[in-house]
């Protein structure tokens, strides 16, 4: 799901995503347009990894949209990325029953395994990006671990190591 430098094959991307947003029927006149802003911005953060300044104007015109209204949007919402991800995008919750059960030390070995650190770049390689979220809503599996969207609960520091070795594994 993540991410490629925007120029690397990028009209083809674009390509992708004006055939989703072409497919929902829209047009000027049609209130809908700022009903599916959020759902075109997930299908752009899938196709493109992230939504770059030039894939938000593209969304702005796409839905007859002012460039501004889709930019606050992507700011608002914590889902949404203006920074490239790693193929593998690992989160670790930081919520109160995560931390009080090890998260900080989970995050601390994840960072020196791979070199980087939470809410930074990728790894060089973009395998793996790392981030530090607030609760997750699965205190009862603390600590919590994600990896592009797959929960790993009760991780300890050297669980979080096998896991990522698994997804090195698969390159």
């Amino acid at each position: 799901m993540c991410c490629n430098k925007l120029s690397e094959g990028a009209a083809a991307k674009f390509a992708e995503l004006d055939a989703f947003i072409d497919g929902l029927g829209i047009d000027r006149t049609d209130e809908r347009r700022r009903g599916r802003l959020i759902q075109v911005l997930h299908r752009a953060q899938e196709i493109f990894g992230y939504l770059p300044r030039e894939v938000q104007i593209h969304v702005a015109k796409k839905l007859f949209l002012a460039e501004a209204h889709v930019s606050g949007v992507v700011s608002f919402y914590n889902y949404f990325t203006t920074e490239p991800k790693g193929k593998y995008c690992i989160d670790i919750c930081m919520g109160t029953a995560c931390y009080v059960k090890g998260s900080e030390r989970v995050l601390q070995e994840v960072e020196r395994v791979l070199g980087i650190k939470a809410d930074t770049n990728p790894t060089e390689d973009g395998l793996f990006s790392i981030s530090a979220l607030r609760c997750v809503g699965a205190c009862g599996l603390a600590p919590v671990m994600i990896v592009n969207g797959k929960v790993y609960g009760k991780v300890t520091p050297a669980k979080a190591v096998e896991i990522i070795n698994e997804y090195k594994k698969l390159g």
